[in-house]
């Protein structure tokens, strides 16, 4: 939708319209290493420990 959106402005604009996907396939790849990141180790800090000492901890 917005690749058609800019398609149409750049139409308007006569220039032409460049898809940057190099970009785009960083920020994908990024997001997708920050997130893993950010929900793997808390979770594997929290697997080693006890339940009954963690539930204890308020």
């Amino acid at each position: 939708m917005r690749i058609c959106a800019g398609s149409v402005v750049a139409s308007f604009l006569e220039t032409p319209f460049v898809v940057p996907w190099g970009w785009m396939t960083l920020g994908v790849l990024l997001s997708f290493v920050t997130s893993i990141a950010s929900g793997y180790f808390p979770a594997r800090q929290a697997a080693k420990l006890d339940p009954i000492v963690a539930l204890g901890r308020e």
